[in-house]
């Protein structure tokens, strides 16, 4: 069997919800409400994204996964634990801000809406109509709404933490993995003749809500 990248991240991203039920067990976290509520955002989404990866996932991850991009899926993937284990482990779960908790899981739900209705959207349309540039629903004003779906997601994490350091790394992987993937389908993209109608009504990953004045709507198709 050849290990592809998808596999590595969904192996990932499945063991959340374990590890972070294990910082709480040894840091004695059981009673504590903001764990439980982190343990339920992360974990979900872990579970969910598996369910995506099988159902309707990117085919970009389905690439046989090289020991160095291994190594670099691993070390980034690691990385979005220090949320929880600063949560828990530093012992940022006593006096948390209600506000804060409530914004949190908000954001959240906001970000996986769009993050899996954007996806779904993406798949329903390549099967249906392939070989045309999908510029419709919620791929309108955006170029990227999956990841301004997870952009959403990681800062509800991150806003947890009570800490700076998620912020950093989550940052770092915006810089090192999204924009270099967004850049390379833009170029990509760029093979179709309305694909510079479509740039020019629509941001990178933040919705350009003010396009050029009568910009037509083209039919959904295909995305790569």
């Amino acid at each position: 069997m050849i290990l592809r990248e998808r596999h590595l991240i969904d192996a990932f991203k499945l063991a959340t919800a374990p590890v972070v039920l294990a910082l709480m067990f040894a840091y004695d976290a059981l009673e504590a409400v903001p764990a439980w509520i982190y343990l339920a955002l992360h974990g979900t989404y872990g579970v969910l994204w598996v369910l995506k990866s099988r159902l309707f996932g990117d085919k970009s991850w389905e690439r046989p996964c090289t020991p160095l991009r291994g190594a670099m899926l691993v070390s980034g993937l690691s990385a979005y634990w220090a949320a929880p284990f600063l949560l828990i482990a530093g012992g940022r779960t006593a006096g948390f801000p209600p506000a804060l908790l409530g914004g949190a899981v908000a954001l959240f739900a906001f970000g996986v809406f769009l993050h899996f209705a954007a996806d779904m959207q993406k798949h329903t349309s390549l099967a249906l109509r392939p070989g045309r540039l999908i510029t419709e629903g919620l791929w309108a004003r955006t170029r990227n709404p999956n990841y301004l779906g997870e952009l959403c997601i990681y800062l509800a994490f991150s806003l947890m933490s009570r800490h700076w350091l998620p912020f950093l790394l989550f940052g770092l992987a915006i810089g090192i993995e999204w924009v270099p993937n967004m850049r390379r389908k833009d170029r990509s993209l760029s093979r179709y003749p309305e694909f510079a109608d479509y740039k020019a009504r629509s941001g990178l990953i933040i919705p350009r809500i003010l396009g050029p004045r009568g910009a037509p709507r083209i039919a959904s198709g295909h995305q790569v």
